[in-house]
């Protein structure tokens, strides 16, 4: 059951870092309203794939809640009927949480599949929890976390709704993103107490001091860097996907602040490389850190110089909330079990 347990730990984390890394795609791709509606798409389990799948169609059954596309924007089936020979406007209700009536088959399905990975997710932190119920007696906190986690997603999902109800308010889509690195740190303290190591030394503190001030410049780097986003969505709607050279036109002092303070966040962890190598060990996490570090200002890099090329963003993303939950994994297993 142990073993079960830290599998279920594993596989959770796994999908919610892919979700994590769809989300990048859906943002990079401008693929967020390809569903307009929630949890459904379209009113359909299933998305369609052509627009005239979402045009009106006598002597047709529709059921409560589809969506239509009339005169450039969405209508919905009120009850389930059968359509007569000419549309009648009483079998349908406008969609009113906004006016986004857009198809496009590519966003559409690169929406859904970010929802159906979402789901995916909930219900491994879902059996999470239920294998938690078995060692509750031995462990109540890890079912506590477990259960949490299941809020946690529900709560996540909810802000999914809002953010597209809100056809994508920047604000909302940085919450959403941080409710995810919530969620990471949670499933990595229940893997830190599956996998407890033993202190490097008694005289460990500052090499724990410099771990934690390293986490906290990582999160404030995630933090401007979800600013500085958030800017780059203004510009991808005022000068559209095919001109990135311009996204960055007048680009705010903090986009600068943020460029530079990666190399604040190297130093930190080239003083840490420095301690642990003192005391003559460099475990795998932090090499893993070390590499994710690395990675993340090659792909900053990358993007700037190079105009954002399509994989850059969704990566620079995924680098970061790893960079996070190996921080914070590095912290809890150089403690004592909790």
């Amino acid at each position: 059951m142990k073993k079960q347990f830290k599998r279920l730990i594993v596989t959770s984390l796994i999908l919610i870092y892919l979700v994590i890394a769809a989300g990048a795609v859906v943002r990079m791709t401008g693929s967020g309203m390809g569903c307009p509606d929630w949890p459904k798409c379209f009113g359909y389990l299933i998305p369609p794939t052509e627009r005239s799948q979402l045009e009106w169609k006598a002597n047709h059954k529709y059921n409560e809640g589809e969506v239509i596309i009339v005169n450039e924007s969405l209508r919905v089936a009120s009850t389930d009927f059968t359509s007569s020979a000419r549309y009648q406007t009483d079998n349908w209700e406008a969609y009113t949480k906004h006016d986004y009536a857009v198809f496009n088959p590519t966003h559409t399905w690169i929406e859904f599949i970010n929802r159906l990975l979402g789901a995916l997710a909930g219900l491994a932190t879902l059996l999470l929890f239920v294998s938690s119920l078995w060692r509750i007696k031995s462990d109540v906190i890890s079912t506590v976390l477990s259960f949490l986690i299941v809020l946690g997603m529900g709560f996540q999902g909810w802000l999914g709704k809002t953010v597209v109800d809100s056809n994508l308010l920047p604000f909302k889509i940085t919450i959403h993103m941080a409710m995810a690195l919530v969620l990471v740190l949670i499933l990595v303290i229940l893997l830190a107490r599956e996998k407890q190591i033993k202190k490097i030394s008694e005289k460990s503190t500052t090499i724990q001091r410099v771990l934690v001030f390293g986490l906290f410049l990582t999160l404030i780097q995630i933090a401007m860097g979800t600013q500085v986003r958030q800017f780059v969505d203004e510009q991808m709607h005022a000068f559209n996907l095919e001109e990135a050279s311009a996204w960055l036109t007048d680009a705010p002092l903090l986009f600068y602040f943020h460029r530079s303070f990666s190399l604040l966040v190297l130093l930190v962890h080239g003083y840490l490389g420095y301690l642990l190598f003192q005391k003559k060990i460099l475990p795998n996490v932090f090499t893993v850190i070390l590499f994710l570090l690395a990675a993340e200002i090659l792909t900053g890099i990358w993007m700037y110089y190079f105009n954002f090329p399509f994989s850059s963003q969704p990566l620079h993303l995924v680098l970061a909330s790893l960079l996070f939950g190996a921080q914070s994994y590095f912290i809890l297993t150089l403690k004592k079990q909790l």
